[in-house]
């Protein structure tokens, strides 16, 4: 590692790991910062070190010095329990640790992103029963602000008043959300409004270790090789409709096959060619967790009529919506056709997938 990037490592865990002077009182003052929101950062040293750092990378420092935008800031203390948790699972695995100076940018940036959403949000403009959509600065994705009541005295709803804020992982309903609080709130800068995340939110939501160690799947072949889909049941408006079998293999996570489960459906893609597949995907749909498939056998076959079982899964589960999962199988076999047969569901009446893929062996 060249010494810079050392450098950047070393001060980037000695800043998480500073104590933390932020502001965790639930005040709500609305004191007035001189300057503008990324001077108000640099101006609380041993507090926002962290986040600099990550602004600084990915060059956000444009944006919280001249834009129009409220900054959810997290401070050092959210960041150590991210990395924290991160290199512990690493260290399993018998790999190097990573630091905010080294891990993807791509993920890095995505996650920055959730906690700069556009125009000056005050609290007093979260009042709304249900809160208020708040759109991220960079990619306009869907975060969501409620303005809650503390409880004091034993008192509930007495106390003083913080801000909720949500992930909402672009699904409509609350339960897929993954949701942190303010400690502190409407701190006014020239261009904009701060409100401080509390210190044992884990920077990144829920995504933090799943986005960075995830092992992408070998080639799909169905891209690879083409054929043809095929399903037991399909959607009442057919295969070309909205939320028809074609949608499952389409490669856009944000679409979905939907259809009735009575009590088993299996997905069937006939290969061009045959191949060996030892490796397949499933992501889960935006919504109704209760239609995801909880039990099932991937299979292979020569001629569609005679399976073997390559993989079996039970007492399964998604743990949030729009969720790659990869399972890997031993086969070593190059079958034509491979099937995924779902014999059991989460409780509901329809089954629903966003993507099905059949992928090479390792």
């Amino acid at each position: 590692m060249k010494a810079p990037a050392l450098l950047f490592c070393v001060a980037a865990t000695l800043f998480a790991c500073s104590k933390d002077g932020g502001y965790y009182d639930a005040a709500n003052n609305d004191p007035q910062f001189a300057g503008n929101t990324y001077e108000y950062l640099k101006s609380k040293p041993g507090v926002y070190d962290s986040l600099i750092a990550v602004v600084d990378r990915m060059g956000l420092k444009q944006t919280l010095t001249d834009s129009n935008v409220t900054l959810f800031a997290v401070t050092n203390p959210s960041f150590q329990l991210a990395i924290n948790n991160l290199n512990t699972l690493r260290r399993q695995t018998d790999k190097d640790p990573l630091y905010l100076s080294n891990i993807d940018g791509v993920h890095l940036d995505t996650m920055a992103s959730y906690y700069i959403v556009r125009g000056k949000i005050t609290s007093d403009s979260l009042t709304l029963q249900d809160g208020l959509d708040l759109p991220s600065v960079r990619f306009a994705y869907p975060m969501h602000g409620k303005l809650i009541r503390n409880s004091a005295s034993g008192n509930v709803g007495a106390g003083p008043v913080a801000v909720e804020f949500s992930n909402t992982k672009r699904s409509k309903f609350v339960r897929n959300w993954s949701t942190t609080t303010t400690g502190s709130n409407n701190i006014l800068t020239k261009n904009g409004v701060v409100h401080v995340v509390s210190p044992d939110h884990i920077f990144g939501f829920d995504e933090f270790v799943t986005r960075l160690t995830f092992v992408p799947p070998p080639p799909n072949l169905m891209l690879e090789i083409g054929g043809k889909l095929t399903v037991l049941r399909d959607n009442a408006g057919g295969p070309d409709n909205g939320e028809g079998s074609k949608k499952v293999i389409d490669g856009d996570d944000h679409t979905k096959f939907l259809a009735e489960f009575q009590g088993r459906i299996w997905m069937q893609y006939e290969l061009k060619e045959p191949a060996v597949s030892g490796v397949y995907t499933l992501i889960s749909a935006n919504d109704a967790p209760d239609r995801d498939p909880r039990a099932w056998t991937y299979e292979g076959s020569m001629d569609g009529k005679t399976w073997v079982e390559l993989d079996r899964r039970s007492n399964f589960f998604f743990e949030e919506r729009y969720q790659t999962k990869v399972f890997r199988c031993d086969n070593t076999v190059a079958y034509k056709y491979y099937r995924i047969d779902i014999s059991e569901i989460n409780g509901s009446g329809a089954f629903q997938l966003a993507e099905w893929t059949i992928n090479r062996a390792n």
